[in-house]
């Protein structure tokens, strides 16, 4: 076991060799540089892909340019939200306030973009100098007449999964202001898809032959009108739950709209999500339907996946991810194509969540909570790890310890949901692990 900081005993355990339980959902300890992101950046990257709406960062110009384009999402029609603006607070909008610039830049950028909502993001030194933004966006929706929403993300509050309960209150504010949609009785809202490299188009095609009417995908290739009518939904289906639970439990609430917790990664939960969403609404000729996708696709997708599970065969791989769900759906992929998971973590898993994946993970493998770069690093060494799955903060460590890595989290360009998805994410996995520039790069293992 890598050495930890004082305070994190409870959020690292090596399956068959600890005892305890692995704690989820506490806080960074001082002096750990946590992958964690803040709230800001949470809120930002739920909120980003509404491609219809204005979305505009009330702060200085950096904190708009960490978030500018941070999830590949993808549009099928508007892309506004693809323009990353801010007011561009300077000293001077800091010693005597930025009310009246946000003010001018609401006005600026509605008369010359018309979007069909506005969303202003608070950012930390607005906090601090104690902007009144709900006032300001209050008046400018009365002026526009069009949603101006203020969300109050300042990114000192907490981590990014703050954030993720923020946007899913701003989404919240949004849904049921409109009935104007073609409502099918078999419709789904899909939640937390953020149609990374076009996922969410595959999917729709999934449930159009099984005869399902997405009716407001949140908030991939997201319009500001489908969310509106989201309430009018019969489920609610939660792709990435640490970011929408929030509001799927909000939505149950208050409309009485039953959700599901679903995962689109690997052929295992694939399956299963469109099973489940089949046997919510107890069709037979749904199920029918299902079962004969699914049986279409396994038929091509199994024989594929061979040669790379005979090639793959044996490797080790090291997930370190955002939320538990992705990481429980990766353990199953890994193990289809041959690959053993000797490291699992995540930022924003809660303690329920570790104990399920528990269940699927074997014996020596390494799961931790909020790691951060200098444990990451001694974990991977220990196990002689042979492939990293992250994000951005992790594609470094990787590379410096001479492994191969796959971008798993939201900037990727390659689309590894769904049945095509679990054959491009093999393919890329092979292409890394067995690249011979490996050949060139010295490694320190454990010795066994």
């Amino acid at each position: 076991m890598a050495e930890y900081l004082e305070g994190r005993e409870n959020q690292i355990v090596t399956k068959g060799v600890d005892s305890h339980e692995l704690v989820g959902g506490k806080p960074s300890v001082a002096g750990s540089v946590s992958q964690r992101a803040c709230v800001f950046c949470g809120s930002r990257v739920v909120l980003y892909p509404i491609a219809d709406a204005l979305h505009l960062v009330h702060g200085p110009i950096g904190c708009a340019s960490y978030t500018w384009d941070i999830r590949g999402a993808l549009s099928s029609g508007p892309e506004l939200h693809r323009s990353s603006f801010s007011t561009d607070l300077r000293e001077k909008n800091i010693v005597f306030g930025g009310q009246d610039k946000l003010y001018q830049a609401l006005h600026e950028l509605i008369d010359k973009h018309h979007p069909k909502a506005a969303f202003v993001y608070s950012t930390c030194i607005v906090g601090v100098i104690g902007d009144d933004v709900q006032s300001v966006c209050k008046r400018v929706q009365k002026e526009k007449n069009i949603p101006v929403i203020a969300v109050m993300a300042e990114g000192f509050q907490g981590s990014k999964k703050d954030g993720y309960k923020i946007a899913c209150d701003a989404l919240f504010s949004l849904i049921g202001t409109d009935e104007s949609m073609e409502v099918s009785p078999l419709s789904i809202n899909i939640l937390g898809d953020f149609n990374l490299a076009g996922e969410l188009w595959m999917l729709e095609e999934y449930y159009k032959k099984m005869g399902i009417q997405i009716l407001a995908p949140i908030t991939g290739d997201g319009r500001v009108k489908k969310v509106q009518n989201a309430h009018r939904a019969a489920l609610n289906v939660v792709q990435c739950s640490g970011s929408m639970i929030h509001l799927a439990k909000l939505m149950k609430e208050k409309y009485g709209i039953p959700f599901i917790k679903v995962s689109y990664f690997g052929i295992e939960d694939m399956s299963d999500a469109l099973y489940e969403v089949a046997k919510f609404f107890k069709d037979d000729s749904v199920m029918d339907k299902a079962r004969e996708l699914v049986k279409d696709q396994l038929t091509t997708l199994i024989p594929a996946l061979e040669p790379y599970k005979r090639a793959l065969q044996g490797k080790k791989a090291a997930i370190y991810v955002g939320g538990a769900f992705k990481a429980i759906s990766l353990v199953k992929a890994l193990r289809l194509i041959g690959m053993k998971t000797v490291i699992a973590g995540t930022q924003t898993g809660n303690t329920e969540d570790y104990r399920l994946l528990k269940t699927i993970c074997d014996d020596g493998c390494i799961m931790v909570d909020d790691s951060n770069p200098v444990e990451l690093s001694e974990f991977v060494k220990q196990t002689g790890a042979d492939l990293f799955i992250g994000g951005v903060k992790e594609r470094p460590i990787a590379y410096k310890l001479g492994i191969g890595f796959c971008d798993h989290n939201h900037e990727r360009k390659l689309a590894l949901a769904g049945y095509d998805g679990m054959l491009n994410f093999a393919k890329e996995v092979y292409e890394t692990v067995t690249s011979p520039v490996w050949q060139f790069v010295s490694r320190t293992k454990n010795k066994e």
